[in-house]
């Protein structure tokens, strides 16, 4: 695997202080390893982006540390190889905050997880039969760091039907230089229903419980049409039967205010006619 060189410095600004160094455009790193006494580091962030982009966090980084002493010099101890084991990310502006670096041994084994590349195109996915899922999209190998893959190929240009599947095992990795630490019975590549049943369940779900409550609304609007159908409606006049009711009701009533005013006036003079 190709080493790509990344420089940095030695730092001595530690704590909450390396706020300053990332205002400057640096990134506060540490080297770490198996019997390897941890060092403090500092990268340009413009360089380290352009590194990360191409070597990820399975590729070798050959790693040049000025700053150190002349005794670190002597010993061939300012180039080291590393791999990068972790970045921390500002969760708002996506601002690299810290890098970890991890100095490795090129004749021991590393554990690694590596990306699955998808390749090709599937021809049921071409055909609009079904829709490609990938479960799984890393697999943790071993191996000597200049036998490590970039990436892990997966080919689907032989998923022609639903439910056509590849697993892990299936896949063509050197297994002669590469140990696969992940169960190799996983699918990682699989061709599903455009709709499931699933899907089609909660679809019907859905339309029952939208017609239950559109037919709930339809009952209750029909009793109050039914109250309201022998009103006229605001500026009509009432029909004709109701309106010849109405005039036969009135004069009755006109007819019974005249008589209760006769009888008050008639009992109103007999009293008159005894006080006299």
């Amino acid at each position: 695997m190709e080493q790509v060189p990344l420089t940095a410095q030695k730092r001595t600004i530690t704590g909450r202080k390396v706020k300053t160094l990332r205002r400057e455009g640096q990134i506060p790193a540490h080297v770490f390893g198996h019997k390897i006494k941890t060092e403090h580091i500092q990268i340009k962030a413009a360089d380290f982006a352009k590194v990360f982009a191409h070597v990820g966090e399975t590729g070798i980084i050959d790693l040049q540390v000025e700053g150190l002493s002349s005794e670190a010099s002597a010993k061939g101890e300012t180039k080291k190889p590393v791999m990068v084991r972790g970045v921390q990310i500002h969760p708002v502006t996506d601002q690299i905050l810290h890098v970890d670096l991890y100095q490795i041994n090129l004749s021991e084994k590393v554990k690694v997880n590596v990306p699955l590349e998808i390749v090709n195109e599937a021809p049921a996915v071409a055909k609009k039969l079904g829709l490609l899922l990938t479960p799984v999209t890393e697999a943790e190998i071993e191996a000597l760091p200049q036998d490590l893959p970039e990436s892990i190929p997966v080919d689907i240009s032989n998923l022609a039907v639903v439910g056509a599947e590849i697993k892990l095992k299936d896949l063509k990795i050197d297994r002669s230089k590469i140990a696969v630490l992940t169960d190799e019975e996983l699918v990682v590549a699989q061709i599903g229903e455009l709709v499931t049943k699933e899907m089609e369940a909660v679809e019907a779900e859905i339309e029952a419980e939208a017609a239950a409550t559109v037919e709930a609304a339809a009952g209750e609007e029909v009793p109050a049409a039914e109250a309201a159908e022998g009103a006229p409606p605001e500026g009509e006049a009432a029909p004709e039967g109701q309106a010849e009711v109405e005039s036969k009701e009135k004069p009755q009533a006109a007819g019974a205010e005249q008589s209760r005013r006769a009888t008050g006036a008639e009992g109103t003079r007999s009293e008159e006619k005894k006080k006299d």
